[in-house]
């Protein structure tokens, strides 16, 4: 889980609103329902699509979402697995009452230990979860997109980084669009 937790924290952090939920759906997807992981993970896809949804000027998607997001991260710790987790409750709040804001200002940073992840904080598990993201959201050919990333796991694997630097270059990459 922490793999993509920070992944998706980093990709979202680097403006890809869109795109940071699907470094958590499928976990979040195979998790029981209403468990503390699985209402992290849920309330965190509807505050990135709430963000999503503001930064385009669907207000009335904002709102809903921004609504629904609190719901799930009700309850939890204000720092659950590291996350800022009231950081996003209260933005979510602000968010319901006035989608508008987006406008006016960047959205908060997520943070994991109290870092808030871009895509050089990454450890190469997580940046491959992140480069998997971006290259789907950005239509790149998923059985190649597979294909590296195992070939860059069996490379490290073998104490070879040639590979993960090229993983890593392409986030960086995608960062500089």
């Amino acid at each position: 889980m922490d793999a993509h937790l920070r992944a998706g924290v980093a990709v979202y952090n680097e403006g890809e609103y869109h795109g940071a939920h699907d470094a958590w759906e499928e976990l979040w997807l195979g998790l029981e329902t209403g468990t503390d992981d699985e209402r992290l993970l849920h309330g965190l896809i509807q505050f990135t699509a709430a963000v999503f949804h503001a930064r385009n000027g669907n207000w009335a998607g904002a709102v809903g979402l921004a609504d629904s997001g609190r719901g799930y991260l009700r309850g939890l710790p204000g720092a659950y697995r590291g996350v800022n987790v009231e950081t996003a409750r209260s933005y979510l709040a602000a968010l319901e009452t006035d989608p508008e804001r987006i406008e006016r200002a960047r959205p908060p940073a997520l943070r994991v230990d109290g870092e808030a992840l871009l895509y050089d904080d990454l450890p190469f598990d997580a940046a491959v979860v992140a480069a998997g993201v971006l290259a789907s959201e950005y239509g790149y050919d998923e059985s190649r997109r597979e294909g590296a990333a195992a070939f860059a796991r069996e490379n490290l694997a073998a104490g070879e980084t040639t590979f993960e630097t090229l993983v890593l270059e392409f986030l960086r990459d995608q960062a500089g669009q």
